[in-house]
């Protein structure tokens, strides 16, 4: 029998989430208003946490190492590690004991001074300085407690475990580090494995996976210690921490509605990480006074390298042969950046502002075997070559006409582009994007070799604007303490992680994703335990920069003139139709059970994998998901896109007759 608990939801906005997960503007509390709830049980620990990411972890260890007797996590997916799931985990860090076994000299101010020349001088200086002051103990930490045996990545020239990282903007000395896990079957960083385990045997500790966030709560007195989550089985539990609440939600590059609120182009970027970052945390937090900043909210940096396997997040798969000659172009055919330019923001922004985010690397196989010559072909061996797990991605062509159709952007265009690109390589000028091609313009990390576009076989390899972390979300103080619109601190809640905005500024600095959230995670548990939770706050009431509406699910989206009108009666049955193809038929099947879309199968295709893929692999799913074929294409394949919608359309009206 249900136990009757006065605290935030009614019962009818419970089961509105429950029913369709979507947040509900009644959610917005302004005072110290204390509403009614209605949940199953309610659980009490010293800490409670919200998210089992970096951050999550990490406040908990430190949480108990604090006196912490009790210490629950909720976790909304079926698995720990959050967005460490999904990167490789570079670390970084200063004055380190790393660096001291690699001899390399280092100073915490320099590591300052980088991380705000990286973040464009936009980021938070005293919250950067908390962060590099406290990283060295959270490096050595995970250092003694398994990091020392691990294997790890190191300098090809000097055998350090201390490196460069190209990924990102490159550090004025070696303190990145990619420590690589014992068991890469079941973690994908070091980090989150030392992390994991730590939490796993720890009796005071425990994880509670499936258990989604929907609302926090405050008291009488105005402190926030409590929330209510929803299950797996869809019963409404509440938490209420003795010490303090620790929101670790991550952000919101999993919502792409959300990202292309914030900033123009933001809609079109690749997901990189998880489908459950999607910013609602904040929301959340927001509710109950938190600060954002609504222009913090547009600092969504990306890579300039986003593979689309069709299959799950975005890949970080670069063929860097621009360092050998190639070269970038945009869906139209045209050149819009300095590819080799040494400051990565500039290539990132460059990419952004391209129709669909898109871009094509562009070279031949004389470039390749440069690249080989030069030891510059690690990632074209790694991803693309023959055999390489990213292979049927490359689009190869025996002239550049055929290499634009084949993309499906203007042969003129790529044909003039190419051209006009030779012609500077041939008169050793500077293009009108600032790239040089003498040698004194060699770089060793970013161009290796002058080069023109020309071989016998010419290849691209679709890229998109790729995005694995946002920079956005409510304000904090040095001890992770969230904050209101008065900068005053909401008692009792914390927050760690992505979901906190304007510490490191426009862009991010290798290595502070992965130490950034466990730094921030240890610094707020230890606070927390540490410290009495003020009484007699009043409330303020929540700002509108995130709307309810970001998290709504948008109804199927139809094409300008509808293909298919499914208000009409379908009759059962299995339906077959071909259209023309790019290089042959295609065949597609569709399956109709109860009246509806059941199965879509495409029998039969010859359309370039490498462009055409995603939309092979991700539409069939989606017209059955929508019940119709007027849906949205995938970008970079809209042809394809197109043929997939005319085949079902073409089945659907077989079904009627």
């Amino acid at each position: 029998m249900k136990k009757l608990i006065s605290i935030v939801l009614s019962l009818a906005m419970i089961l509105s989430l429950a029913a369709c997960g979507a947040p509900s503007s009644e959610q917005t509390q302004s005072g110290n208003t204390v509403p009614q709830i209605n949940a199953k049980e309610t659980k009490t620990a010293d800490v409670v946490i919200v998210g089992a990411g970096g951050a999550g972890l990490s406040a908990a260890i430190e949480a108990v190492e604090n006196g912490a007797e009790s210490v629950i996590i909720l976790e909304k997916t079926t698995t720990t590690g959050g967005s460490l799931n999904f990167t490789s985990g570079t670390m970084s860090g200063a004055e380190t004991v790393i660096q001291e076994l690699d001899g390399v000299e280092d100073t915490k101010e320099s590591f300052v001074q980088d991380i705000l020349k990286n973040g464009a001088q936009a980021g938070n200086e005293e919250m950067i300085r908390t962060f590099v002051d406290e990283d060295v103990a959270a490096i050595q930490w995970l250092w003694d407690n398994g990091l020392s045996d691990n294997e790890f990545g190191v300098d090809r020239e000097t055998g350090t475990m201390s490196v460069f990282a190209p990924e990102h903007a490159l550090y004025s000395v070696k303190r990145s580090y990619k420590p690589r896990p014992d068991d890469p079957k079941t973690y994908k960083s070091a980090v989150h494995e030392i992390l994991d385990t730590a939490v796993k045997t720890n009796d005071k500790i425990t994880v509670e996976l499936q258990t989604t966030a929907t609302q926090l709560i405050n008291n009488e007195d105005g402190q926030v210690l409590s929330v209510a989550a929803k299950n797996a089985d869809g019963d409404t539990i509440l938490y209420t921490a003795k010490k303090g609440l620790i929101m670790a939600t991550g952000g919101y590059s999993g919502n792409l509605k959300m990202m292309g609120n914030f900033t123009e182009n933001g809609a079109k970027y690749l997901p990189g990480g998880s489908s459950a970052s999607d910013g609602y945390g904040i929301y959340m937090m927001q509710n109950v006074g938190a600060n954002i900043d609504e222009k913090v909210m547009g600092y969504i940096p990306t890579f300039p390298m986003g593979l689309d396997t069709g299959n799950g997040p975005g890949q970080i798969a670069s063929t860097y042969m621009w360092k050998v000659g190639g070269i970038c172009v945009n869906k139209e055919g045209n050149r819009f950046v300095d590819e080799t330019e040494s400051a990565v923001d500039k290539r990132e922004v460059a990419l952004e502002q391209q129709p669909d985010a898109i871009q094509y690397d562009i070279f031949t196989d004389d470039i390749i075997k440069d690249a080989e010559a030069l030891n510059a072909s690690v990632f074209w061996n790694f991803f693309y070559a023959p055999g390489k797990p990213f292979n049927q991605f490359v689009v190869s062509a025996d002239s550049l006409e055929e290499l634009a159709e084949k993309l499906e952007i203007p042969a003129e265009n790529l044909v003039n582009t190419v051209n006009k690109y030779n012609e500077n390589v041939e008169n050793k000028t500077t293009d009108e994007f600032g790239r040089k091609f003498t040698d004194d313009s060699l770089n060793p990390a970013y161009n290796v070799k002058v080069n023109k576009i020309e071989g016998e076989h010419y290849y691209a390899v679709p890229l998109h604007a790729l995005c694995v972390m946002t920079l956005g979300g409510v304000q904090t103080n040095t001890n992770a303490q969230v904050l209101d619109a008065d900068g005053t601190a909401i008692p009792g809640l914390y927050a760690a992680g992505e979901c906190v905005g304007g510490i490191w500024g426009k862009f991010v600095s290798g290595g502070t994703g992965v130490m950034g959230p466990v730094v921030f995670g240890r610094i707020a548990a230890r606070h927390a335990m540490n410290n009495e939770v003020p009484t007699g706050y009043t409330m303020k009431a929540a700002q509108n920069v995130i709307t309810e509406d970001m998290f709504a699910k948008d109804a199927p989206a139809a094409s300008e003139e509808s293909r298919f009108d499914m208000s009409q009666k379908l009759n059962d049955g299995d339906y077959t139709a071909t259209v023309e193809g790019q290089e042959g038929p295609m065949t597609v099947k569709v399956t109709i059970s109860a009246g509806k879309i059941a199965h879509v199968e495409i029998v039969e295709n010859h359309e370039t994998q490498s462009i055409a893929g995603a939309a092979l692999e991700q539409l069939p799913e989606k017209i059955v998901t929508e019940n119709s074929c007027d849906i949205d294409g995938v970008a970079g394949a809209t042809m394809t896109s197109g043929r997939i919608k005319d085949a079902v359309a073409a089945c659907l009206k077989q079904a009627v007759a």
